[in-house]
């Protein structure tokens, strides 16, 4: 499907497979229930399907961008410690092989050289937020990886390379959290300095003309080590934002996990 251009998300994935078990007795049983209701309305929040969605998630980092190309890929379970049952789900996704050629060809362009894995599975940051996006596993999905050094820059410009493809019925899907930082969010601490994060990453996506700008620099904003002790579930929100530099970006998703502000963002 093609038409109209397409916007570019930033979405949570949440934590492990949480949206397919009961939560610890210690937390409420709604944790997670505000986020899935958010996922599982995307597709009808966008109104219209698209012809593949392309998704860089927080779990996957290699020495330079690399594409799942499996026509029928599998999932990694690359989580611990949850109940058996979430070890048995199932995401029966086509890949899009002759997607990955045009991305590989868009990322040469850029001057990116690239690779491609058939034998990795989809990871959690894809397969569970999109068994609730696209939940009869009818669209598509292409994994990109992050590269390994989480450049802000080369990824905002990995993105930027991407941009073609919004006019050519492909969604781009950035996969982390907006705060990640698992220690603070099981033990409370830290729900102001979290604030403050949240309430500077969502100004600097709303001013188009300096987003870029704010990102590379995003650990300069208040509460931004402490939100990300390492950067891995933000870093694809500077793809999402690049192939959208210069549009406008809006917050579509507020809500609170345990006392700490998550956030999503649409641009374009």
């Amino acid at each position: 499907m093609s038409g109209a251009t397409w916007p570019t998300l930033f979405i949570p994935h949440g934590g492990g497979p949480c949206f397919f078990m009961e939560q610890p007795p210690q937390w409420p049983r709604d944790t997670w229930d505000r986020m899935a209701a958010f996922l599982r309305g995307i597709d009808a929040g966008l109104g219209r399907r698209p012809r593949a969605v392309i998704v860089i998630s927080g779990h996957w980092e290699t020495e330079r961008p690399t594409l799942n190309v499996a026509g029928r890929p599998d999932l990694l379970f690359d989580y611990r410690g949850f109940p058996e049952h979430t070890y048995r789900l199932t995401y029966p996704v086509a890949g899009d092989p002759a997607l990955a050629d045009e991305v590989r060809t868009l990322l040469a362009d850029a001057g990116f050289e690239t690779d491609v894995d058939g034998q990795r599975g989809l990871d959690h940051g894809v397969f569970v937020p999109f068994k609730l996006v696209y939940p009869d596993a009818d669209v598509p999905v292409l994994q990109l990886s992050l590269q390994r050094d989480l450049n802000p820059a080369t990824h905002l410009a990995i993105g930027r390379a991407l941009t073609p493809l919004r006019d050519h019925g492909v969604l781009i899907v950035g996969s982390g959290m907006s705060y990640h930082n698992t220690r603070n969010l099981f033990s409370g601490r830290g729900d102001d300095v979290a604030e403050a994060f949240d309430a500077a990453l969502t100004a600097a996506m709303r001013d188009a003309d300096k987003r870029d700008e704010a990102l590379v620099h995003w650990r300069d904003m208040p509460g931004a080590v402490d939100a990300h002790p390492a950067a891995e579930h933000l870093l694809p929100l500077m793809v999402a934002a690049g192939a959208a530099s210069g549009e406008a970006g809006t917050r579509i998703y507020a809500d609170h996990v345990l006392g700490k502000p998550i956030s999503a963002f649409r641009f374009g």
